[in-house]
């Protein structure tokens, strides 16, 4: 039986996901299937990119979480429940 892959077997192949055997037949299929190849290096210059970006918060979000956390007790008292 002949294996065929997608662009989600790729994906799993990109961020190493796929175990070893099936490297090498999705190897074997990228090598045969100029499209599946093509994907792939457009997956791995995606990664790449992605790996690239920092998100920050904004500096209003930072100091609002830092006011409400000075103004709120470490551990707030528990209420007793009565039977």
């Amino acid at each position: 039986m002949i294996k065929t892959f997608t662009q989600d077997d790729v994906i799993r192949y990109v961020y190493e996901e796929t175990s070893p055997e099936e490297n090498l037949l999705i190897e074997d299929a990228m090598m045969s299937e100029p499209e599946l190849m093509t994907f792939f290096l457009e997956a791995l210059e995606l990664r790449a990119l992605m790996n690239k970006i920092e998100r920050q918060p904004r500096q209003s979000t930072v100091q609002t979480i830092l006011n409400y956390s000075q103004h709120h007790p470490e551990n707030p008292p528990r209420r007793l429940r009565h039977s």
